[in-house]
């Protein structure tokens, strides 16, 4: 099962390509460090700027090296250009479960349907070839754009883990907590979330 995430995996469907992160990703990416800092507002990991986008790229690398992640580049082909980036993360395969984040897209990305292409590869690729039984998601109490874009393609509350880590910027922040169950991607989501595309 684990073999499956590996460098020569590719998703896509007619909107939208993901392929695995690599090093050389850098140039693809660095417009929207440079140009677009906003982009990590809520993130606690921030790739504003040349240096944070090789930091950026230089964790990704290390956690995908140990098994911790597995990241990938988004190409959007409606607009032939890179979009951004999502990965899963937290993986534990003996527990059948992972996390899906670290997502962000460009400005001109965002709202254009793009996501629901993303995560639609993501979740089937999770519960239908990696044997995945909860799949879980997380953000910043206070995104709301992000929140909405998670209950949207299907998510269910589960929570609010309150204080449960520092901002990048200062203070804490609350981090809501939500998940989608093998039992409800082929109850359902699947079918609601495909219907979108």
């Amino acid at each position: 099962m684990a073999a499956i995430l590996n460098d020569a995996l590719t998703l896509e469907t007619e909107r939208v390509l993901l392929r695995p992160l690599e090093h050389n990703d850098y140039e693809m990416l660095l417009p929207f460090a440079l140009n677009e800092p906003n982009t990590w507002q809520y993130s606690q990991v921030s790739a504003a700027g040349d240096n944070g986008m090789r930091a950026y790229l230089a964790s990704a690398m290390e956690a995908k090296a140990t098994g911790q992640e597995f990241p990938f580049i988004v190409y959007d082909k409606a607009t032939a250009s890179y979009a951004g980036s999502t990965r899963f993360y937290d993986i534990n395969l003996a527990y059948q479960t992972l996390q899906l984040g670290y997502t962000w897209y460009g400005e001109k990305f965002r709202g254009t349907g793009l996501n629901r292409h993303c995560k639609f590869l993501l979740l089937g690729l999770a519960f239908e070839q990696l044997g995945i039984e909860r799949v879980e998601f997380r953000a910043d109490a206070e995104n709301a754009r992000s929140v909405a874009a998670m209950k949207s393609i299907g998510c269910t509350v589960d929570g609010v883990l309150r204080s449960n880590m520092p901002r990048r910027l200062g203070g804490r922040r609350d981090s809501i907590v939500l998940s989608i169950l093998k039992d409800e991607w082929f109850g359902g989501v699947k079918e609601r979330l495909q219907a979108k595309l």
